[in-house]
């Protein structure tokens, strides 16, 4: 039993370096890859143990034998989508009132018996809770007393030093003096805010956005200006410095890497001009970094807070998308404004758990982290690909799906006939939640035929049964509109 545990380990472990290689493109398709024998000698492995792997990789619809010929990386049909084009949103601030809208949707999140295509988390399933749990235990019986105070501000210092080594990586070097620990990156981005902007000002937004953006826009009385943005390369910068040069900006908000709704991830020439921009007109920059972590190629994109050279961007992150939403383990680097911000979180909340900070530190620190990330990242890819395309197979004529290369969302454009509200009813009742697109934005009647999509569920017959629902719904609204 412990040798055939050990020999099922062994040809996952040698399956999961060619999954790392196909995703990565070093194995591209359509390539042949190594003879069994070949691979053996290089993994000093045996010839069944490779059997194996690539058996496992033929079930995952990976790789392909052909006879006489070998084992080779599939080919994968290419989806053919079109793309939503950029967004145009009027130039003027506005209020934000979304609130009512937001809470439909959150209310719903909270039904078991419903098929969640509507939350931007992944499954539980896919987080390394049983780790993590072990983790907390462990500390728990550690700290004792300590586990049970408050950790004031700037939080705990290990997770700090941990975040302080994962920013070489980023391209920043910053020091765990440079981090304050936050509830979620939801609480950083609103200290954020706080410490920039006073009641009435004016925050520069992508178009669509975060309804948490927003809703924390409103909950302050600021006001939204929505730049627009293109579907892969996010923030139009041209239209954002025309912007910064008509009127005062108290701060620009942006999600550089798999925005939240549309999934795009800015170029980084592109970042580098956003930071010099914001410098230029002296505009704190406050950048949610929460999805960087997940890309789908080999590298992850360099936060516009690797080109600061002044203070001027903060950056916003969490492990809420990564590790465990539950635990709210987020953290702010918010350069020049560092010690407004720190004063701001003890206002705010006093302190973050320490307990939980410290599962995850440790979680870093051990490793673990990032080979979880590797089987993270590949199966959020492998779902955004089976969602999309579900929606190109069921959904009616004329839809239009921004394709992110990270992340797990998609930004759905339906005909303009569809109505997202009356799609969502439809869903509810046939037990499916959707996020209809007027909540990402400061104006209901925006994006009335947008839906966005979670891929956080892994994909079973289950959800592919959602999508195809969800496609008849549409394609039914559709049909009504031309009668």
């Amino acid at each position: 039993m412990g040798a055939r545990a050990q020999s099922l380990k062994l040809y996952e472990s040698v399956a999961e370096r060619l999954k790392d290689a196909i995703a990565a493109g070093t194995l591209r398709p359509g390539e042949r890859l190594p003879s069994v024998r070949q691979l053996s000698a290089r993994e000093r492995v045996s010839v069944s143990t490779v059997l194996q792997a690539y058996l496992h990789l033929e079930s995952q619809g990976l790789i392909e034998t052909r006879p006489q010929s070998g084992h080779y990386v599939r080919e994968r049909e290419r989806l053919r989508l079109a793309e939503p084009p950029v967004s145009r949103p009027p130039a003027s601030a506005t209020p934000v009132t979304v609130s009512d809208l937001v809470s439909h949707l959150y209310r719903s999140s909270r039904e078991p018996r419903v098929v969640q295509l509507g939350t931007a988390w992944p499954a539980p399933e896919l987080l390394p809770t049983r780790r993590l749990s072990r983790e907390l235990g462990l500390l728990a019986r550690e700290r004792q007393a300590e586990g049970v105070m408050y950790d004031v501000p700037p939080g705990s210092k290990l997770l700090r030093q941990q975040l302080a080594k994962r920013s070489l990586e980023w391209g920043c070097a910053l020091g765990a003096d440079d981090f304050i620990t936050t509830s979620g990156a939801s609480e950083a981005v609103h200290l954020c805010l706080v410490a920039a902007a006073r009641k009435g000002d004016t925050i520069a937004i992508e178009s669509p956005t975060y309804y948490g953006t927003l809703l924390a826009i409103e909950s302050l009385g600021l006001k939204a200006l929505e730049i627009p943005c293109h579907p892969r390369h996010g923030m139009e910068l041209d239209a954002l410095e025309a912007a910064l040069e008509r009127r005062r900006v108290a701060a620009v908000l942006v999600v550089p890497s798999f925005s939240n709704p549309v999934g795009s991830c800015m170029p980084e020439d592109r970042r580098r001009r956003l930071v010099e921009l914001v410098t230029a007109h002296d505009v704190p920059l406050i950048e949610d970094d929460i999805y960087g972590d997940l890309h789908f190629g080999p590298e992850r994109p360099r936060p516009c807070k690797t080109f600061d050279t002044r203070g001027q961007v903060m950056l916003c992150g969490s492990f809420s998308k990564t590790i465990a939403p539950g635990f709210r383990v987020g953290y702010v680097a918010p350069g020049r404004f560092r010690e407004r911000v720190e004063l701001l979180k003890f206002a705010h909340t006093v302190a973050s758990p320490l307990l939980t900070q410290e599962a995850v530190a440790r979680f870093l620190e051990n490793g673990g982290y990032d080979r979880h990330l590797r089987a993270l990242r590949r199966g959020l890819a492998s779902q955004v690909e089976h969602v999309a395309r579900a929606v190109a197979e069921h959904f009616p004529q004329g839809t239009r799906v921004a394709l992110p290369t990270g992340g797990l969302l998609l930004w759905v454009q339906l005909p303009p006939s569809v109505d997202a509200h009356a799609l969502n009813a439809r869903a509810l009742e046939a037990g499916i939640s959707i996020a209809p697109g007027s909540i990402f934005s400061a104006r209901p009647d925006s994006y009335r035929n947008f839906i966005r999509l979670s891929c956080g569920q892994p994909w079973t017959p289950r959800i592919e049964a959602a999508v195809a629902t969800l496609g008849k719904i549409a394609s039914g609204l559709a049909s009504a509109s031309r009668r």
